[in-house]
């Protein structure tokens, strides 16, 4: 499907900015809860978990607080996850110095949806840059199959665009793939369209694999996004493949196209679906349902399968379903990202097979 770079090290390479998540026990609203769990994350990070608990080497490029004792969390769960890492490691300086981000997530509950606040100030990621790397080294000596990135991190600071820019030109040179996984967020955009839109583009133009939804499309890439809407799911799929059409006049050399398809019922059922495409076919995941524990993630459990099934050289259609069921899988996980335990527990997923095993 995508020729990979036999002789590299690692199956993964991964820019990202590390920080932590807390959620209320219980499935409580955040501003009455006195007890939270605390995980490390981030969006990028939760793809390559997949590869890496199921045994491909995954590395992360990131950036650490000298000394705190969030990155000496953040490292440990990282080797915990089998990821190797590397950054910088920044003095705080003052106590109004940098620190790892925030994420405060409320899961919701039945009726009650989930609410996210990320607290960014003083993030030590946004100061991440390629002079803090030796790229030649990780990219030519060491090598990546597949360098996977989002604009989230490729729009959270000048410093992070000209990174991710920088990271995907030595990256391609050296023969990696590139996938972009779009991701728009407005609050970042604001005041700093013309400067991320030409970023994006270029980024965009050096990948292999896309993903978004159409709103992803329209607000990164200028591209005219589905007349349909609504709730009817056929009416989404064909608006989408008609939006693919237009972005493959852009992007003639990419060469997979893939969005997820939701619809919420409540916080604890979805239907999820997926659709991803090859050339001029289309793979479609039907919306099914859904159970959800915790629904952050998802899209990034998504994008992990089908980043693994690349990685393997499974076709278009084998990809997709393993991602679809990575996606199902990290629903079920109060991480926001998957943990599989072995393939034949994501294929049990993607059958319906929830029996138990012993």
């Amino acid at each position: 499907m995508i020729e990979l770079r036999n002789d590299a090290k690692y199956a993964l390479v991964i820019p990202t900015s590390m920080g932590t998540r807390l959620t209320p026990v219980d499935h409580q609203p955040f501003h009455c809860s006195d007890t939270f769990k605390m995980q490390a994350t981030s969006a990028e990070s939760n793809v390559g978990s997949v590869s890496s608990f199921l045994g491909l080497p995954v590395k992360i490029l990131t950036a650490f607080v000298k000394d705190s004792p969030i990155a000496r969390f953040i490292k440990d769960d990282l080797a915990r996850r089998h990821m190797d890492y590397e950054g910088p490691e920044f003095e705080q300086a003052t106590p109004w110095g940098v620190r790892h981000q925030i994420n405060m997530a409320d899961s919701g509950w039945g009726s009650r949806g989930p609410r996210v606040q990320n607290d960014r100030a003083g993030e030590v990621g946004r100061l991440l840059s390629v002079k803090d790397f030796d790229l030649d080294r990780i990219f030519r000596d060491e090598g990546a199959k597949i360098v996977h990135m989002s604009g989230l991190i490729a729009a959270l600071s000048e410093e992070t665009s000209q990174f991710c820019l920088e990271i995907a030109r030595a990256a391609k040179k050296h023969g990696a793939r590139i996938a972009f996984d779009l991701n728009h967020r407005a609050s970042f955009w604001v005041g700093r369209e013309d400067e991320l839109s030409a970023a994006f583009k270029e980024i965009a133009s050096l990948s292999d694999i896309l993903i978004g939804n159409e709103e992803d499309f329209q607000l990164c890439l200028d591209i005219q996004g589905p007349e349909a809407g609504g709730k009817d799911i056929g009416a989404k799929i064909d608006g989408f493949k008609e939006m693919i059409g237009r972005v493959k006049k852009e992007y003639a050399d990419t060469t997979l196209f893939a969005t997820t398809l939701r619809e919420v019922e409540s916080a604890n059922s979805h239907m999820w679906g997926a659709i991803v495409s090859h050339g001029t076919d289309f793979t479609v995941v039907e919306p099914r349902q859904i159970g959800v524990l915790d629904r952050i993630g998802g899209g990034d459990g998504f994008v992990g399968g089908l980043l693994y099934g690349v990685l393997n050289g499974w076709d278009v259609e084998k990809s997709t379903q393993f991602g679809w069921a990575t996606g199902a899988l990290a629903a079920t996980m109060l991480t926001d990202y998957g943990q599989p335990a072995d393939e034949d527990q994501v294929w049990s997923i993607w059958q319906g097979n929830a029996r138990v095993k012993r």
